[in-house]
């Protein structure tokens, strides 16, 4: 991949990988779900993606693995389905998946779940007939070392973040379509991202990652009503007010994009990439000092995370 926060270098290994498929683990070329699963049929489902580092005695640690999971029952819950396997017995899956690629660092989880397997294609949940699929993708991925040194292009779309009444953007699920035609608008421009605004003009998210920008030494970043609740997005915010920064989730337009300082966006895979231009519009500093020092305080935060090692105790 060549584009976008996601472009990774590729590493042959991933050819080779062994992906978990119920608790049964498949060669990546015959590791599949039945067409009738809800996730193919209707996008019912919802995902989290997860990065491994290598942890203190040397085996892989999943960073921040309790809010990820703790979003994945959440998300659950709203579209009522119960998964088979406690937080615990999910986080035993994941690490024997990454034992058996012997998956230690620099690796990137999907993690995938679906209501289940339907025994017609039909929306209503009452025709699923099996227990909610469970998919685990290890991948060795390395983000793109490019886009840090260059900064990434962003594209307003005229595609909106909605309102909750529709469909919940807090809800991580497998139906993105409208990320999906934002990201298609901002590719037809040739920019590496999304920038997606909320119903009232605001700014809101990206399609795939979360916007901050820096004005006079201030760290600004949306309300959060229109995105989803994003894991490294809450840390960066954690992290800078615990270093005296300051933070506001605020409103704020597209003025305020273009005559920022600096900018940047945040996501599990890349943790924290800085942008460079917005809509053609040259920000003053594609990685300036604040986006250096957020970067550092969120790898400081990660490592705090991952030195107990493995854990398998959840609330």
């Amino acid at each position: 991949m060549t584009h976008s926060t996601h472009a990774y270098t590729p590493d042959p290994r991933n050819e080779r990988i062994l992906i978990d498929v119920n608790g049964e683990l498949f060669p990546r070329a015959e590791a599949k779900v039945s067409v009738f699963d809800s996730g193919f049929v209707l996008g019912d489902g919802v995902w989290e993606g997860l990065r491994v580092y290598a942890g203190p005695d040397g085996t892989g640690v999943i960073a921040f693995l309790d809010r990820h999971l703790t979003r994945l029952y959440e998300g659950a819950k709203t579209l009522d389905y119960e998964f088979p396997l406690t937080k615990a017995q999910f986080a035993e899956r994941l690490y024997a998946c990454l034992d058996a690629n012997e998956a230690h660092d620099g690796v990137h989880i999907r993690l995938m779940t679906s209501r289940g397997v339907k025994a017609t294609p039909y929306q209503d949940p009452r025709a699923t007939v099996t227990p909610p699929t469970v998919v685990i993708i290890p991948e060795f991925k390395t983000p793109s070392p490019d886009a840090a040194a260059k900064g990434l292009s962003l594209f307003t779309v005229h595609v909106r973040r909605g309102y909750p009444d529709g469909q919940d953007q807090k809800l991580n699920s497998h139906s993105k379509l409208n990320c999906i035609m934002a990201c298609i608008q901002a590719a037809k421009a040739d920019a590496d991202e999304a920038l997606m605004l909320d119903p009232h003009g605001f700014v809101a998210t990206c399609n795939s990652t979360h916007f901050f920008i820096v004005k006079d030494g201030e760290i600004w970043t949306s309300t959060g009503d229109f995105c989803l609740g994003g894991i490294t997005r809450r840390i960066i915010i954690e992290t800078a007010r615990e270093a005296g920064l300051t933070v506001h989730e605020r409103n704020f337009s597209l003025h305020d994009v273009y005559n920022a300082d600096e900018a940047f966006v945040t996501g599990t895979f890349a943790g924290l990439t800085p942008v460079a231009d917005v809509d053609g519009r040259t920000l003053k500093s594609a990685s300036g000092p604040m986006v250096s020092r957020l970067r550092a305080l969120y790898k400081e935060r990660v490592a705090k995370d991952i030195a107990d090692g493995r854990r398998m105790t959840f609330d």
